[in-house]
């Protein structure tokens, strides 16, 4: 099984944090978005993963140079091999795919890289392909499936009457990658577009018209990280489903100086806290240090300062110093406000 990662947009919604760190390498309670996702993804195929492939966008537009050997340390600590392609240009979903030709074959997952999932089903990997859905509320802000005897019949981009009310997280299993691979060079070779895009909206098409049948796969919490207060409560949710399967997410070297800890919250290596309460739902990076502060309900990066402060809803960069007493505050990398 391979894992295709297409993660080349440069996250503008959730700027300044991604003006220095590519959005799925920003860290979740200790863990990047893309590591989480290919772990979680390892989880419902429950199959061994052979190659983690991940598009990524030019260093001109935010891509550090050492974005493909973080991305490479990720695959291997699943015992994958990790492949990095460059999408030099925005061309749509199924474009960024195609950068990955090389790694398109057998079967395989598709991911993007800007949502997070919970999931307790198996994949059927028998099956021509699984499409990952949730039921939501408001199924016009989405793309749906609708379905039949347990098939997914039709794929509808944001309806504006309803159609069904499972939304397309973003995540696709393909048995045949080379299939895949072959429908978007047609679409290419043919220059078919959707607004002015190669979509993989129209790949799925086609490959249903082939007669492939998809089915669903429903997952049971979908987390958005696509702007500062979704990827703080996306956080939130990390900690409580990590604190609900037994999992102590505070570092044995943290120094605690008349300071408290309500959890869950995920504490890094080499904190220090004094004279402060942090939590619930507070992630705090490596290497930091928080002074006569109370903060719940936060995500905090690495290498931060911070004193005096009441935070709530707070999201703060890496290298990142903070005294004031803001209650909701969203500060980038190398930020000071003091």
């Amino acid at each position: 099984m391979k894992i295709i990662v297409p993660m080349a947009g440069i996250g503008s919604r959730l700027r300044p944090h991604t003006l220095t760190t590519p959005k799925p390498l920003t860290v979740i309670a200790g863990k990047t978005i893309v590591q989480r996702l290919v772990e979680d993804i390892s989880k419902v195929v429950n199959e061994q993963i052979e190659e983690i492939a991940f598009i990524i966008g030019p260093a001109a537009k935010g891509f550090p140079a050492d974005t493909s050997q973080k991305l490479i340390s990720i695959a291997e600590s699943l015992g994958a091999k990790g492949s990095v392609y460059v999408q030099e240009e925005a061309l749509g979903t199924a474009h960024a795919i195609y950068c990955a030709k090389n790694s398109l074959s057998g079967p395989c997952v598709v991911a993007f890289a800007d949502t997070l999932f919970k999931a307790e089903f198996k994949l059927d990997a028998n099956a021509d392909g699984a499409i990952w859905v949730k039921r939501v509320e408001d199924p016009s802000a989405f793309g749906v499936v609708k379905l039949k005897d347990g098939y997914i019949t039709d794929f509808v981009e944001k309806p504006d009457h309803f159609v069904s009310d499972l939304a397309i997280i973003g995540i696709y299993y393909f048995k045949d990658g080379d299939k895949l691979k072959n429908e978007i060079q047609y679409l290419i070779d043919n220059d078919i577009k959707e607004r002015g895009e190669y979509q993989l909206t129209n790949v799925l098409e086609s490959l249903k018209e082939q007669g492939a049948k998809f089915i669903p796969g429903t997952v049971d919490a979908w987390m958005d990280c696509g702007k500062k207060n979704p990827t703080v409560d996306t956080n939130k949710q990390t900690l409580t489903f990590e604190q609900q399967d037994g999992n102590n997410l505070v570092a044995d070297d943290v120094i605690l100086e008349n300071a408290k800890i309500i959890q869950p919250c995920y504490v890094g290596n080499n904190v220090v806290l004094k004279n402060t309460t942090i939590g619930p739902y507070v992630s705090i990076g490596h290497n930091s240090v928080v002074e006569n502060s109370t903060i719940e309900n936060s995500l905090i990066q690495n290498n931060v300062t911070i004193t005096n402060a009441t935070l709530n809803e707070a999201m703060i960069g890496n290298f990142a110093k903070f005294d004031g007493n803001f209650t909701s505050v969203s500060i980038g990398d190398y930020t000071e406000l003091t």
